[in-house]
């Protein structure tokens, strides 16, 4: 099996990554630990390359460290891991590099927002879930 787990470091997401390490079978299963980091805008101005955010650099090293910690973990427990960082929209980067992947199911945690921070902030768990083209699993924490 092979199963995409989106971190962002929150109490949220090390419930999905105890959720994952909870599997029973981790030697048959991949898992690509994936972080997605917003650049200021989607679209480079003209006279850049596509990609080239300077800005994000401290973003893009700290994601490296939170996937690694996560992996490590992980690897620990016996699955085989692979990592990535990624920039552009949380949303529509993991839905694609599930895609890309091969991803059999995604696994990530909820924040749990609701009314007017859900209206603002949107849900990416609740994006995720409906557009995925594999099974999703939203895990929340409810003590978080």
């Amino acid at each position: 099996m092979k199963v995409l787990l989106a971190v962002d470091g929150s109490r949220y997401s090390e419930a999905a990554v105890d959720a994952v390490l909870a599997q029973r079978n981790p030697h048959d299963t991949e898992v690509l630990v994936t972080h997605v980091v917003v650049p200021i805008s989607v679209t480079p101005p003209p006279q850049m390359a596509a990609g080239y955010t300077p800005e994000l650099q401290n973003q893009v090293q700290e994601a490296e460290k939170l996937v690694e910690r996560c992996a490590k973990r992980l690897r620990e427990a016996g699955f085989r891991v692979a990592t990535e960082v990624r920039k552009g929209d949380i949303r529509e980067e993991i839905i694609d590099s599930a895609a890309k992947w091969g991803a059999n199911k995604i696994v990530l945690g909820s924040h749990g927002r609701s009314g007017i921070q859900w209206l603002l902030l949107g849900s990416v768990a609740e994006f995720v879930a409906r557009h995925a083209k594999c099974s999703v699993e939203i895990i929340r924490n409810r003590t978080a």
